[in-house]
């Protein structure tokens, strides 16, 4: 049993337990059934392999048949996979897609259908109050990450652009841009009148 596969199995538990108590989460895992999802992290030999059965996906270290769909990305990005970020991560080329997308797109979604409630499974440990509270928490600290990066982006920016000038700004480049196509523009009526005059000698 490789490290992902241990890491992954309390996490197929879960799943199952959430497929099982959902009935749109059972009937798209029967629909889905025999299909095979390779998980591999980007730059390492860890893969894992989940095999859908009719009411349960199935962790394995290896697949007899080959996989239908093969997702790879950093452990943080796979992670992300369940929810919305999963098709923005696929899209920015975060997570590297192979195989049937369409399956793919539908195996995301019984990953979202099975994902579990945090504060659900919080309160059955700590209580609903304090399952909430750090619920809210989490929020708080991934909204306030969300604008830090956005702040810290801006700030970058701006200093490239206004402090260093090593990148230039938005108007910088749109002005370039339009000096570009008049010179082009200006070649290409010099070409033209070239070409007129060597035919007319």
């Amino acid at each position: 049993m490789n490290a992902l596969e241990t890491a992954l199995r309390p996490v197929a538990k879960l799943l199952n337990r959430n497929i099982s108590a959902s009935t749109p989460a059972r009937e798209l895992c029967t629909k889905l059934s025999g299909s095979v999802v390779a998980v591999r992290v980007s730059d390492t030999a860890l893969a894992a392999y989940f095999v859908v059965g009719d009411d349960a996906l199935n962790i394995v270290t290896a697949a007899t048949n080959d996989p239908d769909v093969i997702i790879s990305g950093s452990l943080v990005t796979l992670a992300r996979m369940a929810g919305q970020s999963g098709t923005a991560a696929i899209r920015d080329g975060s997570l590297d897609l192979s195989g049937d997308a369409e399956l793919a797109g539908q195996f995301q979604l019984l990953l979202s259908l099975a994902k579990p409630d945090i504060e659900e499974e919080l309160s059955t440990v700590v209580g609903d109050v304090a399952a909430h509270r750090l619920g809210e928490f989490a929020r708080g600290l991934g909204r306030w990450g969300r604008d830090a990066r956005a702040t810290m982006g801006a700030n970058v920016r701006e200093y490239l652009q206004e402090e260093s000038r090593d990148v230039p700004s938005r108007y910088e480049l749109e002005k370039f841009n339009a000096n570009v196509s008049t010179l082009r523009d200006d070649v290409d009526r010099i070409e033209a009148r070239l070409n007129r005059l060597q035919d007319s000698n």
